[in-house]
C-alpha cells in the first residue's frame, strides 16, 4: 500500500440501476425472489456499496497486486429504488489499522436516501490470497 492510504479519502460513484439488479434476478433460481417486487436488491446494494470502496482505494494500493476484500457490512437498506433511476455512493474512509480498512457508506437514489452504515475491508496480496483459496478447494 502507498502513503498516500490515509482516513479522509473521499469517493462518489454512480450508476443506473437497470433491471439485472432488481430482487427478481438476485437468486433467479428461488421462486420466491422472482415473485418479489422489481426494487434494487439489498444483496446488489451491497455490492454496490463495496464497489465504491474498492475504487475508492485502489489508487492507493499497488493494483492489482494488492487488492481489498469485504471483511463487515452493517448498513441499512430504508428505501425501494425501482431500476432507470441513477443511484449514487458516497464513501469515506475512516480507518486504516494495518491491513484493515473501515469506511462509512451511504447511498441516494435522487430522490431520497436509500442506505447508511459501515463497511470493513482488508488488503490482500492476490497472489497469497489465491493460494489460499486454491488449498481449500483441493482440501474440499
Amino acid at each position: 500500500m502507498k502513503e498516500s492510504l490515509q482516513p479522509g479519502i473521499r469517493y462518489e460513484h454512480k450508476f443506473m440501476l437497470p433491471s439485472s439488479k432488481t430482487v427478481p434476478a438476485l437468486y433467479p433460481e428461488a421462486e420466491e425472489f422472482v415473485a418479489m417486487p422489481e426494487v434494487f436488491a439489498t444483496g446488489f446494494l451491497v455490492g454496490f456499496l463495496e464497489w465504491a470502496c474498492i475504487r475508492a482505494v485502489n489508487p492507493h494500493l499497488d493494483w492489482p497486486r494488492e487488492q481489498t476484500v469485504g471483511t463487515h457490512i452493517d448498513v441499512s437498506h430504508q428505501a425501494a429504488t425501482p431500476p432507470g433511476l441513477e443511484i449514487t455512493a458516497v464513501v469515506e474512509l475512516l480507518e486504516v489499522n494495518g491491513r484493515k480498512l473501515v469506511f462509512s457508506v451511504e447511498a441516494h437514489d435522487g430522490v431520497e436516501q436509500i442506505s447508511k452504515g459501515r463497511h470493513e475491508r482488508f488488503i490482500i496480496d492476490k497472489a497469497r490470497f489465491d493460494e489460499k483459496v486454491n488449498s481449500k478447494k483441493v482440501k474440499a
